[in-house]
Protein backbone atom coordinates (compact mmCIF):
# COMPACT_ATOMS: atom_id res chain seq x y z
CA UNK A 1 0.00 0.00 0.00
CA UNK A 2 1.59 3.26 -1.17
CA UNK A 3 0.88 6.70 0.21
CA UNK A 4 1.99 10.24 -0.58
CA UNK A 5 2.89 13.11 1.74
CA UNK A 6 0.13 15.23 0.18
CA UNK A 7 -2.62 12.61 0.24
CA UNK A 8 -2.29 10.80 3.52
CA UNK A 9 -3.71 7.34 3.86
CA UNK A 10 -4.32 6.73 0.14
CA UNK A 11 -4.30 3.04 -0.79
CA UNK A 12 -1.99 1.61 -3.37
CA UNK A 13 -3.77 3.13 -4.63
CA UNK A 14 -32.70 11.95 -66.88
CA UNK A 15 -33.56 15.08 -68.94
CA UNK A 16 -33.23 16.60 -72.44
CA UNK A 17 -31.04 19.54 -73.41
CA UNK A 18 -33.06 22.71 -74.13
CA UNK A 19 -32.27 24.75 -77.24
CA UNK A 20 -29.65 27.42 -76.83
CA UNK A 21 -30.98 30.85 -75.93
CA UNK A 22 -29.46 34.15 -75.07
CA UNK A 23 -30.13 33.33 -71.41
CA UNK A 24 -28.22 30.05 -71.59
CA UNK A 25 -25.37 31.82 -73.39
CA UNK A 26 -25.28 34.36 -70.60
CA UNK A 27 -25.11 31.71 -67.88
CA UNK A 28 -22.42 29.84 -69.82
CA UNK A 29 -20.31 32.96 -70.04
CA UNK A 30 -20.80 33.52 -66.33
CA UNK A 31 -19.64 29.98 -65.62
CA UNK A 32 -16.50 30.46 -67.69
CA UNK A 33 -15.79 33.73 -65.91
CA UNK A 34 -16.14 32.30 -62.42
CA UNK A 35 -13.94 29.36 -63.34
CA UNK A 36 -11.09 31.47 -64.62
CA UNK A 37 -10.92 34.29 -62.09
CA UNK A 38 -8.37 32.60 -59.93
CA UNK A 39 -6.39 30.88 -62.68
CA UNK A 40 -6.09 33.55 -65.35
CA UNK A 41 -7.11 37.14 -64.74
CA UNK A 42 -6.18 38.01 -68.33
CA UNK A 43 -9.16 35.93 -69.45
CA UNK A 44 -11.34 38.15 -67.34
CA UNK A 45 -9.96 41.22 -69.06
CA UNK A 46 -10.71 39.57 -72.41
CA UNK A 47 -14.29 39.04 -71.34
CA UNK A 48 -14.53 42.70 -70.38
CA UNK A 49 -13.14 43.72 -73.78
CA UNK A 50 -15.69 41.48 -75.47
CA UNK A 51 -18.39 43.09 -73.41
CA UNK A 52 -17.29 46.52 -74.61
CA UNK A 53 -17.12 45.41 -78.25
CA UNK A 54 -20.64 43.99 -78.12
CA UNK A 55 -22.37 46.62 -76.07
CA UNK A 56 -25.50 48.33 -77.30
CA UNK A 57 -24.35 51.48 -79.20
CA UNK A 58 -27.61 53.17 -78.17
CA UNK A 59 -26.78 52.47 -74.56
CA UNK A 60 -23.02 52.17 -74.18
CA UNK A 61 -21.41 51.09 -70.95
CA UNK A 62 -20.79 54.01 -68.68
CA UNK A 63 -17.12 54.62 -67.78
CA UNK A 64 -17.93 54.54 -64.09
CA UNK A 65 -19.74 51.23 -64.54
CA UNK A 66 -16.77 49.80 -66.39
CA UNK A 67 -14.37 50.90 -63.66
CA UNK A 68 -16.65 49.54 -60.98
CA UNK A 69 -16.85 46.14 -62.68
CA UNK A 70 -13.09 46.02 -63.07
CA UNK A 71 -12.61 46.74 -59.38
CA UNK A 72 -15.15 44.07 -58.48
CA UNK A 73 -13.46 41.49 -60.66
CA UNK A 74 -10.08 42.33 -59.16
CA UNK A 75 -11.53 42.01 -55.66
CA UNK A 76 -12.99 38.60 -56.46
CA UNK A 77 -9.67 37.40 -57.84
CA UNK A 78 -7.82 38.60 -54.75
CA UNK A 79 -10.33 36.90 -52.47
CA UNK A 80 -9.96 33.60 -54.31
CA UNK A 81 -6.19 33.83 -54.09
CA UNK A 82 -6.47 34.53 -50.39
CA UNK A 83 -8.69 31.47 -49.96
CA UNK A 84 -6.13 29.34 -51.79
CA UNK A 85 -3.37 30.61 -49.54
CA UNK A 86 -5.44 29.96 -46.42
CA UNK A 87 -6.10 26.45 -47.69
CA UNK A 88 -2.36 25.91 -48.06
CA UNK A 89 -1.77 27.16 -44.53
CA UNK A 90 -4.40 24.76 -43.15
CA UNK A 91 -2.76 21.86 -45.01
CA UNK A 92 0.63 22.80 -43.60
CA UNK A 93 -0.81 23.04 -40.09
CA UNK A 94 -2.42 19.61 -40.38
CA UNK A 95 0.89 18.14 -41.56
CA UNK A 96 2.64 19.71 -38.58
CA UNK A 97 0.03 18.30 -36.19
CA UNK A 98 0.47 14.82 -37.69
CA UNK A 99 4.25 14.98 -37.35
CA UNK A 100 3.96 16.21 -33.77
CA UNK A 101 1.49 13.46 -32.88
CA UNK A 102 3.76 10.73 -34.30
CA UNK A 103 6.59 11.93 -32.05
CA UNK A 104 4.55 10.87 -29.00
CA UNK A 105 4.27 7.19 -29.96
CA UNK A 106 5.98 5.01 -27.37
CA UNK A 107 6.21 7.77 -24.78
CA UNK A 108 4.41 7.95 -21.45
CA UNK A 109 2.13 10.97 -21.46
CA UNK A 110 0.10 12.65 -18.75
CA UNK A 111 -3.27 13.85 -20.05
CA UNK A 112 -6.39 15.49 -18.65
CA UNK A 113 -8.81 12.75 -17.69
CA UNK A 114 -10.34 10.76 -14.87
CA UNK A 115 -10.43 7.19 -16.26
CA UNK A 116 -7.36 5.01 -15.75
CA UNK A 117 -6.57 1.39 -16.47
CA UNK A 118 -6.20 -1.06 -13.60
CA UNK A 119 -3.44 -3.45 -14.62
CA UNK A 120 -1.74 -5.99 -12.37
CA UNK A 121 -3.70 -4.54 -9.45
CA UNK A 122 -2.39 -1.04 -10.01
CA UNK A 123 -4.14 2.12 -11.26
CA UNK A 124 -2.70 5.62 -11.03
CA UNK A 125 -4.02 9.17 -11.20
CA UNK A 126 -2.53 12.60 -10.62
CA UNK A 127 -4.52 15.08 -8.55
CA UNK A 128 -4.14 18.84 -8.50
CA UNK A 129 -5.19 20.23 -5.11
CA UNK A 130 -5.39 24.05 -4.94
CA UNK A 131 -5.49 24.23 -1.13
CA UNK A 132 -5.34 22.05 1.98
CA UNK A 133 -8.57 20.10 2.25
CA UNK A 134 -10.45 17.01 3.29
CA UNK A 135 -10.61 14.83 0.20
CA UNK A 136 -13.18 12.19 -0.75
CA UNK A 137 -12.24 9.82 -3.55
CA UNK A 138 -14.81 7.66 -5.33
CA UNK A 139 -13.83 5.03 -7.91
CA UNK A 140 -16.39 3.50 -10.27
CA UNK A 141 -16.12 0.69 -12.80
CA UNK A 142 -17.11 0.67 -16.50
CA UNK A 143 -20.79 0.14 -15.62
CA UNK A 144 -20.83 3.12 -13.27
CA UNK A 145 -21.01 1.07 -10.08
CA UNK A 146 -19.03 2.41 -7.11
CA UNK A 147 -16.25 0.00 -6.16
CA UNK A 148 -14.23 2.10 -3.74
CA UNK A 149 -14.66 5.19 -1.57
CA UNK A 150 -12.03 6.73 0.67
CA UNK A 151 -11.49 9.89 2.72
CA UNK A 152 -8.10 11.55 3.08
CA UNK A 153 -6.36 14.65 4.31
CA UNK A 154 -4.72 16.39 1.34
CA UNK A 155 -2.20 19.21 1.21
CA UNK A 156 -2.10 21.83 -1.53
CA UNK A 157 -0.07 20.86 -4.56
CA UNK A 158 -0.22 19.90 -8.22
CA UNK A 159 0.48 16.56 -9.90
CA UNK A 160 0.05 14.60 -6.68
CA UNK A 161 0.00 10.85 -7.38
CA UNK A 162 -2.89 8.72 -6.18
CA UNK A 163 -2.52 4.96 -6.49
CA UNK A 164 -5.21 2.31 -6.12
CA UNK A 165 -4.48 -1.38 -5.71
CA UNK A 166 -7.81 -2.55 -7.12
CA UNK A 167 -9.28 -3.51 -3.75
CA UNK A 168 -12.88 -2.45 -3.19
CA UNK A 169 -14.27 -0.84 -0.06
CA UNK A 170 -15.32 -4.32 1.07
CA UNK A 171 -11.80 -5.69 0.58
CA UNK A 172 -12.58 -7.64 -2.60
CA UNK A 173 -10.13 -7.54 -5.49
CA UNK A 174 -11.51 -6.02 -8.68
CA UNK A 175 -10.37 -7.28 -12.10
CA UNK A 176 -8.23 -5.31 -14.51
CA UNK A 177 -10.15 -2.80 -16.60
CA UNK A 178 -11.09 0.85 -16.88
CA UNK A 179 -11.96 2.70 -13.67
CA UNK A 180 -13.01 6.31 -13.18
CA UNK A 181 -11.93 8.42 -10.22
CA UNK A 182 -14.08 11.29 -8.94
CA UNK A 183 -12.66 13.57 -6.26
CA UNK A 184 -14.52 16.08 -4.12
CA UNK A 185 -13.09 18.17 -1.31
CA UNK A 186 -13.82 20.87 1.25
CA UNK A 187 -11.48 23.22 3.09
CA UNK A 188 -11.37 23.83 6.83
CA UNK A 189 -14.33 26.24 6.52
CA UNK A 190 -16.46 23.73 4.68
CA UNK A 191 -16.11 25.49 1.33
CA UNK A 192 -15.78 23.26 -1.75
CA UNK A 193 -12.35 22.84 -3.30
CA UNK A 194 -12.12 22.05 -7.02
CA UNK A 195 -9.92 19.01 -7.66
CA UNK A 196 -8.69 18.22 -11.18
CA UNK A 197 -7.51 14.78 -12.26
CA UNK A 198 -5.04 13.52 -14.82
CA UNK A 199 -4.04 10.07 -16.00
CA UNK A 200 -0.94 8.74 -17.64
CA UNK A 201 -0.11 5.94 -20.03
CA UNK A 202 1.98 4.94 -23.02
CA UNK A 203 0.93 6.35 -26.39
CA UNK A 204 0.48 3.16 -28.40
CA UNK A 205 -0.73 4.57 -31.74
CA UNK A 206 -1.91 7.67 -33.58
CA UNK A 207 -4.97 7.98 -35.84
CA UNK A 208 -3.92 10.43 -38.58
CA UNK A 209 -7.26 10.10 -40.41
CA UNK A 210 -8.77 12.39 -37.79
CA UNK A 211 -8.23 16.13 -37.49
CA UNK A 212 -6.75 16.81 -35.10
CA UNK A 213 -4.95 13.44 -34.88
CA UNK A 214 -6.01 11.18 -32.01
CA UNK A 215 -3.51 9.52 -29.67
CA UNK A 216 -4.40 6.11 -28.22
CA UNK A 217 -3.49 5.74 -24.55
CA UNK A 218 -4.64 2.64 -22.64
CA UNK A 219 -7.63 2.15 -24.95
CA UNK A 220 -8.69 5.80 -24.78
CA UNK A 221 -8.18 8.54 -27.35
CA UNK A 222 -6.84 12.02 -26.70
CA UNK A 223 -5.73 15.00 -28.78
CA UNK A 224 -2.27 16.50 -28.57
CA UNK A 225 -3.74 19.56 -26.86
CA UNK A 226 -4.84 17.35 -23.94
CA UNK A 227 -1.27 16.30 -23.16
CA UNK A 228 0.06 18.10 -20.12
CA UNK A 229 3.53 16.61 -19.92
CA UNK A 230 5.68 13.68 -21.02
CA UNK A 231 6.96 11.46 -18.22
CA UNK A 232 9.34 9.34 -20.27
Amino acid sequence: MATTDAIKGSPVVSGTTPPATSSSNSSSTSGIASGTIAGNFQTFLTLLTTQLQNQNPLSPLDTNQFTQQLVQFASVEQQLKTNDQLGSLVTMQQATQSTQALDFVGKTAVVDGSTASLSNSQANWDLSVPSDCDLTVTITNSTGATVFTGKYSASAGSNQPFAWNGKGSDGSQWPDGQYKLTASATDSSGNPVAITTQVQGVVSSVDLTQQPPLLSIDGQTFTVSQIRRIVS
